[in-house]
């Protein structure tokens, strides 16, 4: 148990010489930021996700199937928009191939845009969202979540996707001394499940009692938070930042 504590907390305050720098704590951040556009999105554009791509595909066979409150053009929307997203961050890992805080800092930079832009389009919407708004936010919060994940995937952090948890959840028990593996990193992964719990329970709790935009509200600062920190941290050179 004190082991999983320790990698706990070296996740979310990671020491001077840990190999991958501040970069732990700002993924557990990205995390949270995924549950929070994940609630709204599931809550208020119907039943569709846009960082979550293994639910949408579960969701376009329902569709297909003729299960209610599902939609065939929401979630291909969403795939759709994520592939996008991640071409754009495929193309900025080419620009910026081997400097870690630069790429996640740029990556984090355009989240925020596309953030904002999507609680501009649901701010003139008012309180009734026509389809043609429904569809635009769809768009640009999967595109930022497709970023996302480019972004994530290269800078390699290990156990903390922002998005993938089944495998995290797995590896918990799958690569545990009990069963003569190497050790589950169980503190660091139960960090990320707690991150996305927390983002989804937050995101849904204020678009139940509160405005529906506030759970972009709090990505938003969120990202802004993560961009200017991982800006500021890259600029000492460190060795982490570099690949």
């Amino acid at each position: 148990m004190r082991t999983q504590l320790v990698d706990a907390w070296r996740t979310v305050a990671p020491p001077r010489d840990d190999p991958h720098g501040p970069l732990p704590p700002l993924l557990v951040t990205l995390t949270v930021v995924t549950g929070l556009v994940d609630a709204f999105s599931y809550l208020t554009l119907g039943h569709v996700f846009v960082a979550n791509m293994t639910g949408n595909v579960v969701f376009l066979g329902f569709a297909l199937a003729g299960a209610r409150g599902f939609s065939v053009t929401a979630s291909l929307a969403a795939l759709g928009s994520f592939a996008i997203g991640s071409l754009l961050g495929g193309r900025l890992i080419v620009v910026v191939p081997r400097d870690r805080g630069r790429l996640l800092a740029t990556a984090a930079a355009a989240q925020v845009l596309l953030v904002a832009a999507a609680l501009i389009v649901r701010f003139a919407a008012g309180p009734d969202v026509s389809r043609v708004d429904h569809y635009v936010l769809i768009l640009l919060l999967a595109v930022t979540m497709g970023l996302q994940n480019a972004t994530v995937r290269k800078l390699a952090v290990p156990d903390l996707t922002t998005t993938v948890l089944t495998l995290t959840a797995t590896g918990i028990f799958a690569d545990s001394h009990l069963v003569g593996g190497p050790g589950s990193k169980a503190g660091r992964r139960t960090v990320s499940i707690l991150a996305m719990f927390l983002g989804a329970l937050v995101g849904a709790v204020l678009v139940l009692h509160a405005p529906r935009a506030l759970p972009l509200v709090v990505a938003l600062v969120l990202l802004v938070a993560v961009a200017f920190a991982t800006r500021l941290a890259s600029r000492r050179r460190s060795t982490w930042a570099t690949t």
